[in-house]
């Protein structure tokens, strides 16, 4: 761990530059110095691995950017569970953490890899035991779980601190349940980038338009 800490900080931290630009789009990355390379990006950090490192991954938050105190706390809080990454380190604007391998239910549908019922059940399950912990599961979207091995994993817990309800997981397994899974279970074919982010911008909207809407009820009644 040392020696890592030693890379992140005399190679990764001193050369990479990471921008949020807009708080509701993935954050800009660049000036990635070699050996390492990015895993993902998310709307405030990015997640990076280095070669020899594999079994790490280190989300460095953009200048700015709240919410890494918070991070910390939620993997605290969760300990060890087989859906979820675990936090080695926590540094002032980096975190070191154990890193899930496969391949976001987003990709999985650009690549027309089926996602398997057995992985939604496991990320229900997960859920279920984050509430237990006394977290309230929050931004579970295609970006954020992954499928490996036909199983179900969470990568991005940051927001399990907030208040407020949130209702994108549901929206999400009823796509699957109406949608995805009719077509899947005759046949599983790529799905478009431009159309996934055409869905992902719409559905987007569509939450803003419902949360101001129930809003405007709230002061009505």
């Amino acid at each position: 761990m040392d020696k890592l800490l030693e890379q992140i900080t005399g190679e990764l931290l001193g050369q990479v530059n990471i921008e949020s630009v807009n708080p509701l789009e993935p954050v800009k990355v660049s000036g990635v110095p070699k050996p390492w390379s990015v895993l993902g990006t998310g709307n405030y950090a990015a997640v990076f691995c280095r070669q020899g490192a594999e079994e790490f991954a280190v989300k460095i938050y953009a200048p700015g950017r709240p919410g890494i105190e918070e991070e910390a706390e939620v993997y605290c809080r969760l300990g060890q569970h087989p859906a979820f990454s675990e936090c080695y380190y926590a540094g002032a604007d980096f975190l070191i953490l154990k890193r899930l391998g496969g391949v976001t239910f987003y990709d999985s549908m650009q690549r027309g890899i089926l996602i398997t019922g057995q992985a939604i059940e496991d990320i229900d399950n997960a859920l279920q035991y984050a509430r237990s912990r006394g977290l309230r599961p929050h931004d579970i979207h295609a970006k954020n779980v992954m499928l490996r091995d036909g199983r179900g994993l969470i990568v991005d817990v940051s927001d399990f601190l907030k208040d407020d309800d949130c209702s994108m997981w549901e929206d999400f397994k009823r796509l699957y349940y109406r949608l995805y899974r009719p077509v899947a279970s005759r046949r599983v074919f790529p799905v478009p980038r431009l159309i996934l982010e055409t869905v992902r911008r719409g559905y987007r909207l569509w939450r803003r338009r419902k949360q101001r809407r129930s809003g405007f009820n709230d002061l009505k009644r």
